[in-house]
C-alpha cells in the first residue's frame, strides 16, 4: 500500500481522569474523550461520595441535622451551619442578638479565608507549584486554632446554634484574632510574590476556561466563579443577612472570566474577608457580653452551666435535644454567600420536630456542571487547571 492509499486513523480515545487522580480533589471521575491531547468531551461522573444527607435529615430533629451540615463543604463547615441556622430562624420567626450576628459574621469570614487558602495551596500544587501549599497552610492553621478555641473542633466546628451561638467568645480569642488580622495582609503578599507574575502560572491559567457573563448566568454560577467573569453579585452586599449591611467591603470582579481572573478574585476576597473581621473586632466591645442567644426556651438551648447546675435547665436541654424544636407549618428558603458561591437551604415543615423535606443548593454541584463546556477544545493538561479553578468539594456535589 503506497502513501496515497494509507487510511487516516479517526478514532478517539476515552480516558478516565480520577477518581484516584490526586488533582480531582476527591472521588470525582471525569470521562474524557481525547483526540490526541485535545479534549472533545468531558463528562463528570459523580455519586461516589453520596451519603443521602438530605434524606437523613428527614429522620432527625433539627438540632441533630446540624452535624450533617458540617459534612457538606467540609472545608467551610461553620458556614454551612450558619446558613442552616438562618433558615431555621426565618422559619421560626426569631432574630438573634446583634452580638451573635457579628460573631457569626466573623467566624464565617475567617472560614472563607481558610477555605480559599486550601484552594490556593492545592490549586497551585496541581499545576506544579508546591511552595504555595506550605505558605497557605501556615495561615490556615492559625484559623483552625481559632475555630478550636470557640468550638473545641478544628475541621468540623459546631459553634452556631439555632437561636444563637453555643457560647460567648472564650478568653484569649480576641487577642489571637487581632494578631491574625494584623499579620495576614503581609503574609498574603507572599502568595502574590510566588504566583501572580510567575510566567508558568500565567501560561497555565490565562485564557483557560473563559466564560462570558451571559454564559455564567446561563449555567447558574455564583460566588467567585461568577465574579471572575464580571458578574457583580454578592449576597452579603445585595441580599444581606446577619448584619452584613453594617460592614464596609469591596466585591472584587474579574474581566476575562478565565482561570487567572478567578484566582485574582479569590485572592482579593481573602483580604476583604480579613477587613470584615477587623471591623467586627473593633465593634464587639460596644456590644453587651453574653448576649448570644434568643431568650426563648422553646428554641434556644440553655447555657451549659444551667444544664449542669439547674434541674430546669437540664430538663429544657433534654426536651430540646430528645423531642426537638417544633416550628410552624410552612416552607422557607435561605441562601448565603459561601466561599464557593451561593449555598441555599430549602426547608419544608409539617409542624413536627423533623423537617418534612430538606433541599440543599450546593455551589460545587452547579459549578461542576459546566466542566464539559469549559474543557472542550482545551488540552488534557488544562483539565487539571479547570478542576482546580472550580474549587469543588465532592461532598458538596453529592450530598
Amino acid at each position: 500500500m503506497n502513501g496515497a492509499e494509507t487510511m487516516k486513523r479517526t478514532e478517539t480515545m476515552l480516558l478516565n481522569l480520577g477518581p484516584s487522580h490526586p488533582s480531582t480533589h476527591g472521588v470525582l471521575r471525569v470521562l474524557l474523550e481525547l483526540d490526541g491531547e485535545l479534549i472533545l468531551r468531558a463528562d463528570p461522573d459523580i455519586g461516589y461520595l453520596h451519603r443521602g444527607i438530605e434524606k437523613m435529615c428527614e429522620y432527625r430533629t433539627y438540632h441533630k441535622c446540624m452535624p450533617l451540615m458540617n459534612r457538606l463543604d467540609y472545608l467551610a463547615g461553620e458556614v454551612n451551619n450558619f446558613g442552616f441556622c438562618l433558615a431555621m430562624e426565618k422559619l421560626l420567626g426569631v432574630e438573634v442578638s446583634k452580638r451573635a450576628q457579628y460573631i457569626r459574621v466573623m467566624i464565617a469570614e475567617l472560614t472563607r479565608i481558610a477555605s480559599h487558602l486550601f484552594w490556593l495551596g492545592t490549586h497551585g500544587h496541581d499545576l506544579g507549584a508546591m511552595t504555595p501549599l506550605f505558605y497557605a497552610f501556615r495561615e490556615r492553621e492559625k484559623i483552625m486554632d481559632l475555630c478550636e478555641m470557640v468550638s473545641g473542633a478544628r475541621m468540623f466546628p459546631l459553634y452556631c446554634r439555632i437561636g444563637g451561638l453555643a457560647a460567648d467568645l472564650p478568653e484569649g480569642f480576641i487577642p489571637a484574632a487581632w494578631e491574625f488580622v494584623k499579620t495576614f495582609p503581609e503574609k498574603h503578599q507572599d502568595y502574590h510574590n510566588l504566583l501572580t507574575k510567575n510566567q508558568i502560572w500565567i501560561e497555565r491559567t490565562k485564557g483557560v476556561g473563559a466564560m462570558t457573563p451571559d454564559e455564567v448566568l446561563d449555567w447558574g454560577w455564583s460566588g467567585p466563579m461568577a465574579r471572575g467573569s464580571g458578574v457583580n453579585w454578592d449576597l452579603r452586599r445585595d441580599n444581606p443577612y446577619s448584619s452584613y449591611e453594617d460592614f464596609d467591603f469591596v466585591v472584587p470582579l474579574g474581566r476575562n472570566g478565565d482561570t487567572y481572573d478567578r484566582y485574582l478574585v479569590r485572592m482579593e476576597e481573602m483580604l476583604q474577608a480579613n477587613r470584615i473581621v477587623r471591623q467586627v473586632l473593633e465593634r464587639l466591645p460596644d456590644l453587651p457580653p453574653g448576649d448570644i442567644k434568643v431568650k426563648d426556651p422553646r428554641v434556644s438551648l440553655p447555657p451549659k452551666d444551667a444544664v449542669y447546675n439547674d434541674i430546669a435547665g437540664l430538663i429544657n436541654h433534654f426536651k430540646l435535644i430528645q423531642e426537638g424544636i417544633t416550628p410552624p407549618v410552612g416552607e422557607v428558603y435561605q441562601c448565603i454567600e459561601a466561599p464557593k458561591g451561593e449555598m441555599g437551604f430549602y426547608i419544608v415543615s409539617d409542624g413536627s420536630p423533623q423537617p418534612f423535606r430538606l433541599k440543599i443548593r450546593g455551589p460545587s454541584f452547579i459549578n461542576l456542571s459546566a466542566m464539559d463546556k469549559l474543557a472542550r477544545g482545551r488540552l488534557l493538561a488544562d483539565a487539571i487547571a479547570l478542576i482546580g479553578t472550580m474549587d469543588i468539594v465532592l461532598a458538596d456535589v453529592d450530598r
